[in-house]
């Protein structure tokens, strides 16, 4: 804009100035050559002057004298002085004309003296004298003849000077011309220009007041545009199919006469009016509301002032969101909650329970057993070699049933302390758990081996194995149970190989793998393996009590894994668990204790 106003302020200004120029020059060379000529006529007058002086002087000198010659000499004379002096004054522009001018005063005065004499009277003899004078020594007509040549040179020289100056000007005109026309064309196509600009922005804010409307129509969240008087300026699509009356699509007019009365809530009227009014929010503000279809709904309010650009005074927007299925759910998630409570307290008056039968079990079962284990061989003592077959067979049926009784009670105390203890997450080195778990496994055979049981080798495979976040005791308590009883269904196989090894999944979890060439298992059997007291091979061929691989699925469990088992009968079995990453872990392991 400011070169635009520039543009036009020169193609006003630069016709004014170069016209202004050439009629300054064009006065000044015409004033110098009119000048010259003004000059050239004093001088040519003068020279007439003295040559009528001359002729009149003359004339009376031979003896002609009447008062009409007397009267012409008179003015003659003074008109030359008249003369001489507007030449002087004429020439003073020009040093050199005015030395010129000087030597003519001189020499026109000697002559006028001259005439004078002549005209009074004189003898032949100075008549002639003076006549003499007069165009010999003071002969004006050379110096006339200079004058008039130096001022005829000064007016060729102002002739060209004026030529000059029109040849400026002309050129000069053209050029200006040119600029004025080169001005023109900036100014039309700054002028193109703005045009292209505005139709450019006008396009732009076209289109994006179109993606504004798009994008607000597209909302499924009800939008209003309110007026200081609560007036829809407005709205969505959204808004419309919420308060429109049935059969229409379109709502407007004022707030408070849409919705069949949705809005007719004199406190939500107030708080909108200081919203557009006093600049106040309004957030998150729960509104019941009876709309359009009958239905009561909880709405969330949301409203701040705006300003828009087609309006001067500043609008409301408002935003309404049906929270009532929120609400509902909220409410069910109490009634959950307080359920929830109440099942805890019951949990927790459960695991009181177990815990008092636990010390039961652990304390008050121990002594019977205790007395007939105790008694059961004080009696085989007692009878000494009077024993029969009978007897003895009785006897170690007793004890040995005792025995199974005590290691039940103990492995159901474990399985109980690994679902109620609290878990101590910390860095597990499974390479070492393994190594430990495989150590005590081959110190029993050993001790076996010692009190007669037949050796059995057992070839151990195990890979490296890395570093994860677990319960340490329930982790060792996991690798004592599937070693141990690979170590056990694996007994009829010479050698037996236990492989252990472990990957990383895409998901970052760590799955652990332990592989026997034992016994095996039917795979329709699987969904009891994980059970308590479920068995699926007999007590007499390989002992034990059923409560090892539930041990193992509750402490898998509970650090958030899972465990399963693959196999066939005869061809041996694969026990897979997986522990998921280190924070999934932590994570779990907080919600699980």
């Amino acid at each position: 804009m400011p070169l635009l106003v520039s543009a036009v302020v020169l193609i006003l200004l630069l016709p004014f100035l170069l016209a202004r120029q050439w009629t300054a020059n064009s006065e000044e060379a015409s004033h110098w050559v009119r000048h010259t000529h003004e000059v050239e006529a004093a001088a040519h007058e003068l020279e007439a002057l003295i040559r009528e002086a001359d002729s009149i002087a003359i004339a009376m000198g031979a003896g002609s004298t009447s008062a009409t010659l007397s009267s012409r000499l008179d003015n003659t004379l003074s008109k030359i002085d008249g003369s001489l002096d507007e030449l002087v004054q004429l020439s003073r522009d020009n040093p050199t004309q005015q030395v010129l001018a000087g030597s003519l005063r001189t020499l026109i005065h000697r002559r006028v003296e001259i005439a004078r004499r002549m005209a009074a009277g004189v003898s032949r003899e100075d008549y002639l004298q003076l006549i003499d004078e007069l165009y010999g020594r003071y002969q004006v007509r050379d110096l006339f003849d200079d004058f008039l040549r130096k001022e005829g040179e000064l007016l060729a020289e102002r002739t060209a000077y004026a030529e000059t100056r029109r040849r400026q000007a002309r050129w000069t005109g053209i050029a200006g011309l040119l600029a004025q026309l080169a001005l023109a064309g900036g100014v039309i196509f700054l002028l193109y220009r703005l045009e292209q600009r505005r139709h450019a922005s006008e396009r732009e804010l076209r289109r994006a007041s179109e993606r504004a409307l798009a994008v607000m129509q597209t909302v499924r969240e009800p939008i209003v545009l309110l007026d200081s008087e609560l007036k829809m300026v407005m709205h969505n699509a959204a808004f419309a199919e919420l308060y429109a009356e049935e059969g229409s699509g379109n709502v407007e007019g004022m707030l408070v006469e849409i919705g069949h009365g949705a809005w007719q809530d004199p406190v939500i009227r107030q708080r909108l009016s200081d919203v557009i009014n006093r600049g106040r929010e309004l957030w998150d503000y729960e509104h019941v509301q009876r709309t359009a279809d009958g239905l009561t709904r909880t709405m969330l309010v949301n409203a701040r002032r705006m300003q828009v650009p087609d309006r001067d005074d500043d609008v409301a927007l408002v935003t309404v969101s049906d929270i009532t299925a929120q609400k509902a759910a909220q409410q069910r998630i109490g009634d959950l909650n307080r359920q929830l409570e109440g099942k805890i307290a019951q949990v927790t008056e459960v695991n009181r329970e177990l815990e008092a039968f636990s010390y039961s079990v652990s304390h008050d079962l121990r002594a019977p057993l205790r007395h007939v284990a105790g008694f059961a061989d004080k009696l085989a003592r007692h009878l000494g070699e009077a024993q029969d077959e009978r007897t003895r067979h009785y006897l170690e049926v007793i004890s040995s049933s005792a025995r199974r009784m005590s290691t039940l009670i103990d492995d159901l105390l474990v399985y109980s302390r690994l679902g109620r203890n609290a878990m101590k997450l910390q860095a597990v080195d499974m390479q070492s758990l393994v190594q430990d778990t495989r150590a005590v496994l081959d110190a029993n055979q050993q001790s076996d081996i010692e009190e007669g049981a037949s050796a059995h080798r057992v070839e151990w495979r195990i890979a490296p194995l890395p570093v994860v976040v677990a319960d340490e005791n329930m982790m060792r308590q996991v690798w004592l149970n599937l070693l141990g009883n690979a170590v056990k269904y694996s007994v009829r196989s010479e050698p037996a190989v236990i492989e252990v090894s472990c990957r990383t999944t895409d998901e970052g979890e760590h799955h652990f793998s332990v592989h026997d060439n034992g016994v095996g298992f039917s795979m329709d059997y699987a969904g009891k393996l994980f059970g308590v007291f479920q068995r699926l091979h007999k007590a007499s061929d390989y002992p034990g009590t059923g409560i090892g691989l539930a041990s193992v699925r509750r402490v898998v469990e509970r650090h958030g894994g899972r465990i399963w088992a693959e196999s066939a009968p005869g061809e041996g079995a694969t026990f897979h668990f997986v522990l998921p990453a280190a924070d999934t872990t932590f994570n779990t392991s907080i919600h699980g204790t």
